[in-house]
């Protein structure tokens, strides 16, 4: 293995492991993927036909259920970007239709029959192709993670809990209690400490292992001293969200489960990602999301409060984003309200936070940005956002490099992994491959991303490699 510098001002030089994407497939008789990409390509064939035959039979119910979804979405961008009278009607029109779509479906019996159908087909798709590209299984785990070295005991362990963090989660399940009788040393975040400081002493004391019991901003901060010592760091999803355990493929509903990192379970090696002198383990949002994670009440109601402040960051008034950043391609790009840089890619449900990532190995940094460049791409963009799919917004700039610089003529308030945070431009961003050992239990899952198997051109070529034996 090349060792690779990724911490010049901190001198830190770590082996970054990669994985080998494919290799439980030899483990299987060969026949068995080659069948399920066979099956899984046909479900799509399958799906097209269906839907073909069910427009020829009823043309006219398919427009209209389709004009309903239109004025739906419509609808519910005006009722989130404006304010007043005109935020009411848009809603009770945004009902109306929904109510509208509702009814057409209930009363053609046939449409029902058609949309199982192409959801059953999309089932077998799904499952199909996992199995047929080795996304199941304790083999895919290997894939996904890479090198993956079982681990004992701990011995010197030291677990930092964060009583407040996720409503009371850590008290509520007595971890401290739990981090002693596996040998673990807890130490309880007080009012006015400093995390950093915490974790720095700890290991000055002799801690071989550190974890931290909090949400993704502290993991990150416990992160960085473990990078910087290389040594080894536990997570334990106490936090509100835990979009950082959720990735490493842990149970988020079983806290003290995570605990077994400490005794019985695995290490293996990942990345990190810095934005100037911070360090992240997620993401960092810039512009529109920002502005939300910097509002007081975001903490407590968080859909509420981007509800809430919708109208005023992209309804017609709203003050323009200053925000710069250079394409692939070379160009200029000063029109986008929404950038997210994320450590390693996303597959994209929500730039709101909402995605998953495949792997946290690969060395690159995941940028979106939202380009917007008119009312229409804003209504459009916004009704994506709202169900999940904004994915398919067509002003959808996505690349992953191992690093990006944003430009502004202020300062620029960054949501870093939820944290809101004010940082002097130029922002520079890199990714910092192999910077951390991660302890996690033995068996544990695949993050939701390396579960997926959507149905994209990449997944299609892949699979008619499979089924082509090669």
């Amino acid at each position: 293995m090349t060792p690779v510098r990724v911490w010049q001002d901190g001198g830190l030089t770590v082996h970054a492991t990669p994985a080998t994407p494919g290799s439980d497939l030899a483990a299987r008789p060969p026949w068995r993927p080659r069948i399920a990409a066979v099956l899984a390509l046909l479900a799509p064939v399958l799906m097209a036909v269906v839907a073909a035959v069910a427009l020829a039979g009823d043309v006219p119910v398919a427009v209209l259920a389709v004009g309903l979804v239109l004025v739906c979405s419509a609808a519910v961008w005006f009722a989130l970007t404006r304010r007043g009278p005109r935020r009411a009607l848009s809603a009770a029109l945004a009902a109306l239709s929904g109510v509208g779509l509702i009814v057409v479906l209930a009363t053609h019996w046939q449409g029902v029959v058609v949309l199982v159908a192409l959801l059953l087909l999309l089932a077998v798709f799904g499952l199909a192709a996992r199995y047929a590209l080795g996304r199941s299984g304790e083999m895919a785990v290997r894939g996904v993670a890479g090198a993956v070295v079982p681990v004992g005991a701990a011995g010197s362990a030291v677990l930092i809990i964060n009583l407040k963090s996720g409503g009371g989660k850590a008290e509520r399940f007595d971890l401290a209690t739990h981090a002693r009788r596996r040998g673990v040393e807890p130490v309880v975040l007080q009012p006015g400490d400093d995390l950093l400081e915490l974790a720095e002493s700890a290991i000055a004391r002799g801690a071989l292992v550190i974890g931290m019991a909090g949400g993704d901003g502290s993991q990150a901060l416990v992160a960085t001293v473990a990078a910087r010592h290389d040594i080894a760091h536990v997570c334990v999803p106490a936090g509100t969200r835990n979009h950082f355990a959720l990735d490493l493929g842990l149970d988020r509903d079983d806290v003290v489960g995570a605990l077994d990192a400490f005794t019985d379970g695995i290490e293996r090696r990942i990345d990190l990602a810095r934005v100037n002198d911070r360090v992240f383990v997620n993401n960092a949002s810039l512009g529109v999301y920002a502005k939300v994670v910097q509002s007081d009440a975001y903490r407590d109601a968080k859909l509420e409060t981007w509800t809430g402040m919708l109208p005023d960051l992209l309804g017609p008034d709203a003050e323009p984003i200053d925000l710069e950043f250079t394409t692939p391609d070379g160009c200029r790009c000063d029109d986008a309200p929404l950038v997210l840089v994320s450590n390693n890619p996303y597959l994209l449900a929500s730039l709101a936070g909402a995605g998953t990532r495949e792997r946290i190995d690969t060395g690159r940094l995941g940028v979106l940005a939202a380009r917007v460049r008119s009312a229409a791409d804003l209504s459009r963009f916004v009704a994506l956002e709202l169900v999940g799919q904004v994915g398919r917004f067509p002003g959808l700039l996505s690349w992953s490099p191992q690093e990006f610089e944003v430009r502004s003529s202020d300062s620029v308030e960054v949501g870093l992994d939820g944290e809101a945070l004010v940082l002097d431009p130029p922002l520079r961003f890199a990714s910092l491959p192999g910077a951390l050992r991660v302890r996690l239990p033995s068996g544990v899952g695949l993050p939701p991303a390396a579960r997926a198997a959507a149905l994209t051109a990449d997944n299609l070529g892949a699979l008619l490699r499979v089924a082509a034996g090669r």
